[in-house]
């Protein structure tokens, strides 16, 4: 089976430097959600009866039902794999969230620009072209939340099409993903607890 990628130190450093954050999302969908289909099919036991040539003679499409993977193998799967994979991401996504949602005193871009100088100077790109470099400049934490806005969209729709191949090749699970990875959440979250005693 594949194996997601390690999960990156949160820092506020990581989700400011959005080269990174975009690498590690693009390669924890690649080698899990954009690699669905021969991931499903690793997990299919291969035919016993071996290939019979008058097969091939005639056309005839296979139902669907045919080529169902066992169940224990989509759990296994869905609970070591992919959940997993899903809850790293939205890990960093919520972290990197929350970073962007705080203030951000060591932008160097607002320190820069908070020259009184600067932000009385009247800017006219006809008079001087270079006056664009005093505009106001939108800020890191500003950019940050725009990057993840938009990740978080790429996310839903890659697990939408993931869980849709999912349920086509298990057939088992019918819940949306979304109802789906909150279950697993919390059955880890219960299977982590300490019992307690009485």
């Amino acid at each position: 089976m594949a194996q997601p990628p390690p999960h990156p130190p949160l820092t506020p450093q990581f989700c400011f430097n959005t080269l990174a954050l975009k690498d590690f999302l693009r390669i924890s969908r690649a080698s899990i959600d954009d690699s669905i289909t021969q991931n499903l099919n690793a997990l299919f036991t291969p035919s016993t009866a071996g290939f019979d040539p008058t097969s091939t003679s005639t056309r005839n499409p296979r139902p669907s039902y045919s080529r169902r993977i066992p169940a224990s193998s989509c759990t296994s799967f869905k609970n070591q794999v992919l959940f997993p994979s899903w809850q790293a991401r939205s890990d960093v996504l919520n972290y990197c969230a929350s970073v962007a949602t705080s203030p951000d005193p060591e932008d160097p871009e607002l320190r820069q620009a908070e020259s009184e100088k600067d932000r009385q100077r009247v800017v006219d790109e006809r008079l001087d072209p270079y006056s664009a470099r005093f505009f106001p400049r939108e800020a890191r934490t500003d950019r940050l939340a725009g990057v993840v806005k938009w990740e978080r969209g790429v996310e839903g729709i890659v697990r939408a099409r993931s869980w849709g191949l999912v349920v086509e090749r298990c057939g088992d699970d019918f819940r949306d993903w979304e109802t789906a990875l909150d279950e697993w959440r919390k059955g880890k979250e219960n299977n982590s607890r300490p019992e307690e005693t009485i």
